[in-house]
């Protein structure tokens, strides 16, 4: 990310995963957009693994500029995975449904690669590995 960049964003740290957001929004619509946002991704669940993708981290960043346009970056449990043609999909159309989201791009990336340390308490208590 270029310098300019950095210092237009609000970098929010939620679960594993890192949010960026416009600082050209106020607190109520960077809240707003958040929650939705995460909310979005918390419905879409790895058919195999009874855990949403988000808490199983496997959202690694999403970025909303002042456009409210979104990009997601995103990664899988295994490459093998037999839904990844699927999943960026999935991903798209439900960050689509935020109210105010006027584009979503979902980037599969594989660095660093997935690994259980990623999920959230709620989904290690979901799958007993607590």
């Amino acid at each position: 990310m270029s310098e300019e960049a950095t210092n237009t964003v609000e970098e929010v740290a939620v679960n594993a995963a890192e949010i960026s957001v416009s600082k050209g929004m106020n607190e109520a619509e960077i809240q707003r957009f958040t929650d939705d946002i995460v909310a979005a991704l918390k419905t879409i669940y790895d058919p195999e693994i009874p855990v949403d993708l988000y808490e199983l981290g496997l959202i690694y960043k999403v970025d909303l500029d002042d456009d409210r346009n979104v990009t997601i970056d995103m990664t899988l449990t295994a490459p093998g995975c037999p839904v990844a043609g699927e999943m960026p999909g999935w991903v798209e159309n439900a960050v689509r449904t935020v109210e105010g989201v006027q584009d979503v791009v979902v980037n599969m990336v594989f660095e660093p690669p997935w690994g259980p340390d990623r999920m959230s308490e709620e989904a290690q208590v979901a799958l007993n590995w607590w």
